[in-house]
C-alpha cells in the first residue's frame, strides 16, 4: 500500500489550514480552492471520494466533536427551527431540486433526478458555524446551524437510500420511503440512547486516562457501527451519544478532560483540513468522468441548479421562521422573536460538503437489468459544481453580508460580570468546604499550605473581577495580561534552571521530563485562572 498520497493529503490540507488561520479567507474555502488548483498539477495523485470510507470513518469524529462541543439545552431550546431545517428543509430541496432537475435534463428519470436532489439537499454548515463564531453571530443562529449540520445529514441518507431504491427498480412507495425514515430515526436515537449511559458509565470508572481516552476515539465509530447494523441512521446514534457525553463531560476525571481536548481538537483539525482539501481534488476525476460532449451543457444545468439549491433554502427558511409564530401564540410565549437578518443569514448559511459527494460517489454503476445508472456521470458533476459553487459564492460572502446587517454585539461587560458572580457563588462554597475540612484532624496541614489553598481560590475569585477593571497604563495590559506574563516568565527561569542542571548531569532525563511537566501543568493553571 503506497501512504505518500496520503501523507501529501494531510500534510499538505494541514499547511493550508494554517496559513488560513492567519488571513482573511475561513480554511474550508481556501482548502478547496487550492484542492481545485492542486488537481491539475502534474504528479499529484487523483485523490478519488470513497464512500465507503468518508461515510464510516471519518463522518462519525466529526459529527462526534461537533456534538459533543454543542449545548444540550441550547438545542433543546432550539428544537423546533432546528428540526424544521435538518427535516422539513431537507425533504423540501430533495424535491424542488429533483424536479427541476427532472423538467431541465433530457432523458433524466424523475428518481433518478430525485436522488440528486437528496444528495445535494443537507447543507453543511461547518464552514458557516466557524464564520458564525469568529464574526460574532447571536448565539440563536449558531445553535441553529451548528444543529442543523448535526441532523441533516440522516435526513438525507435515508431520503438518498429510498429515491436510489426506486431508481434502481427496487419498487420503492412512498408508504415503504416513510417507514424506512421512521425507521431509521427512531432507530438511530434508540441505538444513541442505550449506547449513551453504558460508555458514560465506562468513562467515569476507567481511572486510567490514556484507557479513557482511547476510548473517547472509539465511540463514535462505535455508535455509528451498531446503528448501522440495525439498519438505523448512525448519524442520529452518534449525535445523541455525543451531546449526552458533552453534556456530562464535568463527572470524568480532569486528567482525561485535558487531554481529550487536546486529541479531540488535532483529530478535528486534521480530518476538516483533508475533507474540505479532497472536495477540491475531485474536479478533475468528475470532470474526465462528464466527458468533453457534455461539457458545455452540463455547465448551463449546473448554473440553474445552484440557483435553485439557493432559492429553495431561502424560500424555506422564512416562512419556517415567521408562520409558526403567527400561527401559534404558544409559540410567540416561549420562544424568541425572530428577526428578517437572522433568517436571512440562516438561508444564506447553505453551503454543501464532502457528505454530498461521498453520498454521488456511492451510487451504482447499474440499476437491476444491467442497464447504466441513468446520466450517472451528469450527477456527480451536478453534485460537484452544486458543493463548489455553494462553499465559493456562498461562504465567500457571508463573512461581508453579516458585517453589512450589523448584528447587536454581545455585551462584553454583562458576560464578564455573569462569570464574575458565578465564580464568587463557587468561591464562597469552597471557602465553607475548605473550613470544613481543615476543621477535621486528618486533614491537618501546615499554616502555609493551608494560607496558599486560600490564596489559589481567592486568585480565581477575584481574577474575573479584574478584568472589568483598568488596564496598565504604561504597558497597555490588563491585569490578567500581566499576571500571565509574569506567570511565564518565572516558570520559563525555572525550566531553563533544570535544563541546565540536566545537562550538567546533577539530574537525569526521567526526573527532567517529571518536573517539565509539573511545571507545565503550573503553566496551564496559571493560564485557566485568568481565561
Amino acid at each position: 500500500m503506497d501512504v505518500m498520497p496520503l501523507l501529501l493529503l494531510i500534510a499538505g490540507s494541514a499547511a493550508v489550514a494554517g496559513i488560513a488561520r492567519r488571513g482573511p479567507v475561513p480554511a474550508p474555502l481556501l482548502l478547496v480552492g487550492v484542492g481545485l488548483a492542486a488537481s491539475y498539477v502534474p504528479g499529484v495523485p487523483d485523490y478519488t471520494l470513497d464512500p465507503e470510507v468518508v461515510l464510516p470513518l471519518l463522518l462519525p469524529p466529526l459529527l462526534y466533536t461537533s456534538a459533543s462541543d454543542s449545548s444540550y439545552l441550547d438545542l433543546r431550546a432550539q428544537l423546533r427551527p432546528v428540526a424544521l431545517l435538518s427535516v422539513g428543509y431537507v425533504l423540501f430541496a430533495t424535491v424542488v431540486v429533483g424536479w427541476v432537475a427532472h423538467l431541465i435534463v433530457p432523458g433524466l428519470p424523475l428518481t433518478a433526478a430525485l436522488v440528486l436532489g437528496a444528495v445535494v439537499a443537507p447543507p453543511d454548515a461547518v464552514a458557516a458555524t466557524a464564520v458564525a463564531r469568529r464574526l460574532g453571530l447571536p448565539s440563536r443562529i449558531t445553535t441553529i446551524l451548528q444543529g442543523e449540520s448535526l441532523l441533516n445529514d440522516a435526513t438525507a441518507i435515508t431520503g438518498y437510500k429510498v429515491a436510489l431504491a426506486a431508481a434502481v427498480g427496487e419498487g420503492a412507495t412512498w408508504a415503504g420511503g416513510l417507514l424506512e425514515f421512521l425507521i431509521a430515526a427512531v432507530g438511530g436515537v434508540g441505538v444513541g440512547l442505550v449506547l449513551m449511559a453504558p460508555l458514560h458509565w465506562l468513562r467515569t470508572h476507567l481511572r486510567e486516562p490514556l484507557l479513557q481516552n482511547t476510548l473517547s476515539l472509539l465511540i463514535p465509530f462505535v455508535a455509528y457501527a451498531v446503528a448501522e447494523q440495525f439498519h438505523a441512521s448512525g448519524v442520529l446514534a452518534v449525535v445523541v451519544v455525543a451531546l449526552y457525553l458533552g453534556h456530562r463531560a464535568w463527572e470524568v476525571d480532569f486528567a482525561t478532560r485535558l487531554q481529550e481536548e487536546a486529541v479531540w481538537k488535532m483529530v478535528a483539525f486534521v480530518l476538516e483540513s483533508a475533507v474540505f482539501a479532497l472536495i477540491g481534488l475531485q474536479l478533475r476525476v468528475v470532470v474526465e468522468g462528464l466527458g468533453a460532449n457534455e461539457g458545455a451543457r452540463a455547465v448551463g444545468y449546473a448554473a440553474i441548479l445552484f440557483v435553485v439549491v439557493v432559492l429553495a433554502r431561502v424560500t424555506w427558511v422564512y416562512p419556517a421562521a415567521f408562520l409558526p409564530r403567527i400561527l401559534s401564540a404558544r409559540i410567540r410565549e416561549r420562544e424568541e422573536n425572530p428577526t428578517w437578518r437572522g433568517a436571512l443569514v440562516t438561508g444564506w448559511a447553505g453551503m454543501r460538503g464532502v457528505v454530498s459527494l461521498a453520498i454521488a460517489f456511492s451510487i451504482p454503476l447499474t440499476v437491476h437489468g444491467g442497464h447504466a445508472f441513468p446520466q450517472r456521470n451528469l450527477i456527480l458533476f451536478l453534485t460537484f459544481t452544486t458543493v463548489i459553487g455553494t462553499l465559493v459564492i456562498q461562504g465567500l460572502s457571508l463573512p461581508p453580508l453579516i458585517r453589512a446587517l450589523r448584528f447587536p454585539a454581545r455585551d462584553a461587560q454583562a458576560d464578564t460580570l455573569a462569570e464574575a458572580n458565578a465564580q464568587a457563588q463557587a468561591s464562597r462554597a469552597a471557602e465553607t468546604r475548605l473550613g470544613e475540612l481543615l476543621a477535621d484532624e486528618r486533614n491537618a496541614l501546615p499554616t502555609p499550605l493551608a494560607d496558599r489553598l486560600r490564596a489559589v481560590m481567592e486568585r480565581r475569585r477575584d481574577a474575573v473581577w479584574e478584568r472589568l477593571g483598568q488596564s496598565n497604563p504604561v504597558t497597555g495590559e490588563s491585569v490578567d495580561d500581566t499576571y500571565r506574563r509574569l506567570s511565564r516568565e518565572m516558570i520559563s527561569a525555572e525550566r531553563d534552571v533544570f535544563v541546565r542542571l540536566r545537562d550538567l548531569r546533577y539530574i537525569d532525563d526521567e526526573m527532567l521530563r517529571a518536573l517539565l511537566r509539573r511545571l507545565d501543568l503550573e503553566e496551564a493553571a496559571a493560564y485557566r485562572e485568568v481565561t
